[in-house]
């Protein structure tokens, strides 16, 4: 690597060396040395990362074989393709630590939903989105075919049908490069986002009769345990998390699962963990969780490499991202 290449690794190597900052530095060499070491890693994307465009990192780690699963909300899922559709009318509001309850009220009567920083516009979305998410679902609903929520928006990105629409780089849409690379997707409770509240009015209305031709939450954990054991049996496989919630905490259990209910107890548990959030561990935020609990669930062995980082993680990611890349 050249030096224009090395200068934010070099830079973490040099300055980075304390506290949360040390923190980020040994996480960022322990993933680069899991992956020289031929191990494997899933991702996991809570909070609003892909409307915080974490895809500018992300996406370049896709491509480059430096992520191989992806769990994620319905939210980040969808999040990131309207990042794609709608990104230039997208209203920024950089001082939403002080919007008075008015002022959140006349974005809603523009149409406007806030993710912290930046108000996403409803009605732009859906003139984009609502047909062609329509159009997928009811034909699998006329051709009895049951898909996962992330295979329906891989088959309509693979297929163009909203090309016409995008607003940014699709080499900026992580989940565009994880289409590319047909990426194992893991999506717990999609039903919460806004593309699972559209399906279940479609059903509502009886415009799609099998409420099941999305697969499930279930169907999802079996997919996932089945490439744990396929990957696992090849090579470590490390969790990296951002944020906390459901995206984290349904992957996780995949280990645990394999051990006590499929009595497969020499399956490795997860080879690295780091976690990132800026949600101090308590009993009343982020469940008092820290790494070394997962240990007494069988999540993680004593010898796993883990790490907390307490910081924000659209700041935390991408420099981590940027050092595991070489840049």
């Amino acid at each position: 690597m050249n030096k224009r290449e090395s200068h934010i690794t070099n830079f973490i190597h040099r300055y980075y060396r304390h506290f949360n900052a040390g923190a980020l530095r040994r996480a960022a060499v322990a993933y680069a040395n899991h992956l020289n070491e031929g191990g494997k890693m899933l991702v996991a994307l809570g909070g609003a990362m892909s409307t915080g465009e974490i895809g500018l990192s992300l996406a370049e780690m896709i491509r480059q074989d430096k992520v191989h699963a992806i769990s994620c909300t319905g939210a980040n899922l969808e999040e990131d393709v309207f990042n794609l559709v709608v990104h230039d009318l997208c209203k920024q509001v950089p001082n939403y630590r002080h919007l008075t309850v008015l002022d959140e009220q006349q974005l809603f009567e523009s149409n406007l939903n806030r993710i912290t920083d930046v108000c996403i516009p409803d009605t732009e979305i859906w003139n984009r989105l609502e047909e062609p998410f329509l159009k997928r679902w009811c034909s699998a609903d006329a051709n009895n075919e049951r898909r996962f929520p992330h295979e329906f928006l891989y088959a309509i990105l693979r297929d163009g049908e909203i090309k016409g629409h995008y607003q940014i780089n699709p080499k900026d849409s992580w989940i565009y490069a994880a289409m590319e690379r047909n990426l194992p997707l893991f999506v717990p409770g999609w039903e919460d986002s806004s593309l699972g509240n559209m399906f279940a009015g479609a059903c509502i209305r009886g415009q799609i009769t099998n409420p099941n031709l999305v697969r499930s939450g279930t169907e999802y954990m079996m997919e996932l345990a089945k490439w744990y054991l396929e990957a696992s049996r090849k090579s470590p496989v490390g969790f990296f998390q951002i944020a906390g919630g459901i995206a984290g905490d349904f992957p996780i259990c995949v280990v645990p699962m394999i051990h006590q209910d499929l009595l497969k107890r020499d399956t490795p548990k997860w080879a690295y963990f780091c976690q990132i959030s800026d949600s101090t561990t308590s009993y009343g935020s982020y469940s008092g969780a820290v790494p070394n609990e997962k240990i007494s669930w069988g999540k993680l062995s004593a010898n796993s490499p883990s790490f907390i980082i307490e910081s924000d993680a659209s700041i935390v990611a991408p420099l981590i991202f940027a050092f595991v890349l070489g840049w």
